[in-house]
């Protein structure tokens, strides 16, 4: 075969990959409102950045008819390009080649692009809009399952992970995502699940829709297994483009920096009557986070799970920081079992990629409740706890009201390697609020006085004014600072410049045992 033959095999074979499934299925697939896998991958990438790998690649099965079917790509477009000038590793599903089943060669594909970015450190993201294993190549499918599943494994906290979902994705295809690190799904058109509907109906005589069983409401607001949810496709890309914004390319890099425009000397004068003078009247801690971070934004993670626990990405004075808050306007900041386990994973996730940590706290407790017992707070509540410990990044702490018993040491306190650990005037540090420690310790008191009522309320503000409030913990050094609200943004900022050349390890180990 000449030269002339080979250029044109390779503009017939081009033409044939980017064909997908045909124009049949690539206009069901726009009119279904969900972009093309090609449409995908330029949408996301900066324009004409990408550079296709393995275009021509496709299947060895020869069983079932297959052998005189196959398509060019087979199923999955990946390849390399950039974002915001940073580059980053992609592969994207192909629903219009074989319902985006995966074979061995697709598979091939995915290890090869995933392979590619832990080899240069850069960030890996999976487009998935598939049906699954494809059944006509067996157990090989099933084998290029596992060999996707050992390379997240493999690739977690070395190079971030994140996974759009934007279509199917059930069985076994869901572990691949639910071990990446930030997942995004399309509200209406994806949906994630281990058994559907119909198997459901067969085994436990349960009737539920793909939506309400698997879809982006179902595992933003109950299941917490999505951490955005977008309105379609075009939104969930940008989404991870400022999600991709916030972190460094991989675990040996620093989070970028953009320089500020917003006055990082600035005081809010707002924020000083922005906790309540009453202790048991709630609010709102992100009116507290959106006053201090640049330019009033912050991305939200995971915003309708545990609402108890906030958690997001923000900048302050240009550095990347993940802020981690208690919301008292919810379970009045208590942690229970979805909180610990949204808030750890996501320290965790900081951690691993040298991204400060700022904690805002407002925290009575543990959520009392057979419930919760019963449920395991107690060893989901010491993932959060060792999850604090195990972080070397700089972690700094702010006590805005409440912080009491076990709680006020889970949250980034100055025992756990706290760096700088500040307390609004408001704050309240003690074992347990007045009340409840006035009814054990002056139990017999209160009885036997001529007015019970009366000498409880003495008792509490003499309690109140002795131990809850900050001063008692600043005069040990577990307070670095009492700080004026409004001062909160210039401290937190110039805490972070100061802890800038942090140098801080764990013993050396292969790992821990993290109470899972």
């Amino acid at each position: 075969m000449g030269l002339k033959e080979n250029i044109e095999r390779i503009q017939e074979l081009s033409r044939l990959a980017e064909a997908a499934g045909g124009e049949d299925r690539l206009k069901r697939q726009r009119e279904a409102g969900r972009l093309t896998a090609r449409e995908r991958v330029e949408f996301l990438l900066d324009r004409d950045s990408f550079v296709e790998l393995d275009k021509f690649k496709t299947h060895r099965n020869t069983d079932f008819g297959m052998a005189e079917r196959k398509i060019p790509g087979d199923g999955v477009v990946t390849g390399y390009g950039t974002i915001d000038g940073r580059q980053v590793a992609v592969f994207s599903q192909d629903f219009t080649v074989f319902g985006g089943s995966l074979s061995g060669a697709f598979a091939e594909k995915v290890c090869k692009i995933m392979d590619f970015a832990a080899k240069v450190g850069c960030p890996v993201i999976g487009i998935n809009d598939s049906g699954g294993a494809r059944i006509q190549e067996g157990v090989v499918s099933l084998a290029g399952y596992a060999d996707i599943f050992l390379r997240n494994v493999l690739s977690s906290g070395v190079v971030p992970q994140i996974s759009a979902i934007m279509g199917p994705c059930a069985g076994g295809a869901v572990y691949s995502p639910a071990m990446t690190d930030f997942i995004v799904m399309v509200r209406d058109t994806s949906y994630m699940f281990i058994t559907g509907p119909d198997v459901i109906k067969a085994t436990t005589h349960e009737e539920v829709t793909m939506q309400d069983l698997g879809g982006a409401d179902t595992h933003s607001t109950r299941s917490g297994v999505c951490h955005l949810e977008a309105s379609d496709d075009q939104s969930a890309l940008l989404t991870i483009r400022e999600l991709l914004s916030y972190m460094p390319s991989n675990n040996v890099e620093d989070p970028p920096f953009r320089a500020a425009t917003d006055d990082p000397n600035r005081r809010d004068e707002a924020l000083d009557t922005a906790v309540p003078e009453n202790p048991n009247k709630p609010y709102d801690m992100r009116e507290i986070i959106t006053r201090v971070v640049d330019d009033a934004h912050w991305l939200e993670v995971q915003p309708d799970w545990a609402q108890n626990m906030l958690i997001g990405f923000a900048r302050l004075g240009g550095y990347s920081v993940g802020i981690v808050a208690n919301q008292p306007a919810y379970l009045a900041g208590c942690l229970d079992i979805d909180a610990s386990v949204k808030a750890a994973r996501f320290v965790r996730f900081c951690d691993c990629f040298n991204i400060p940590l700022v904690t805002f706290v407002d925290v009575p407790g543990f959520l009392p409740g057979t419930a919760q017992e019963f449920g395991g707070i107690i060893r989901h509540g010491a993932k959060l706890l060792y999850a604090y410990c195990e972080a070397t990044v700089p972690k700094i702490t702010v006590i805005t009201r409440k912080a009491y018993g076990g709680a006020y040491d889970v949250m980034s306190s100055k025992h756990i390697r706290g760096d700088f650990n500040f307390a609004y005037p408001s704050a309240e540090i003690a074992v347990m609020g007045p009340e409840g420690a006035v009814n054990i310790v002056f139990r017999s008191q209160i009885e036997k006085a001529k007015d019970p009522v009366a000498e409880k309320a003495r008792l509490v503000e003499e309690y109140r004014r002795t131990f809850a409030n900050p001063f008692k913990a600043a005069e040990l050094g577990y307070i670095d600072e009492v700080l004026m609200p409004r001062d909160t943004r210039p401290r937190l900022i110039t805490s972070l410049k100061a802890l800038e050349n942090k140098r801080e390890k764990n013993p050396p180990r292969k790992h821990g045992n993290i109470p899972l």
